[in-house]
């Protein structure tokens, strides 16, 4: 794979799995902010448990998600994070609120839709590279 492919996909690789990981940690501590403002009261009324059980469940997610992203899953763990942050972007739109904060998740999707692709590519790229030497051996041995 181009270097300058691999460079990008180590970056979005980097911070699309730390991120998650640490926002994920903080719904157990709210250092980075009081994560219950983020939280639909629409949602709160149809969860069966308190919201900090919620974020702390959401966290976990989060967390397990980051590590995906950060090991050997990280096409599969970057499909998930595409998809939950559009559902976050999708709940708060809903609430009518933070929607700054929407926009820059719908961003963060794609960047995460777009780490899941060059995972990809790259997988492609490497298992093709391996392929024709044995190809071109067994053609030689005819």
């Amino acid at each position: 794979m181009n270097q300058r492919l691999n460079s990008s996909w180590w970056a979005l690789r980097i911070g699309l799995g730390v991120a998650p990981f640490l926002a994920g940690l903080d719904k157990f501590f709210n250092l980075l902010t009081n994560w219950k403002a983020y939280l639909n009261p629409l949602a709160l009324r149809v969860i069966p448990v308190s919201p900090e059980t919620f974020l702390h469940a959401i966290g976990v997610v989060e967390m397990v998600v980051g590590l995906a992203i950060l090991t050997r899953w990280t096409r599969l763990g970057s499909y998930a994070a595409s998809l939950w942050l559009v559902c976050i972007a999708l709940n708060l739109v809903s609430m009518g609120a933070f929607l700054d904060v929407a926009v820059r998740d719908v961003l963060l999707a794609v960047a995460a839709f777009t780490l899941a692709r060059l995972t990809e590519a790259r997988q492609a790229s490497r298992a093709a590279s391996t392929v024709p030497k044995q190809g071109l051996l067994r053609a030689s041995a005819s």
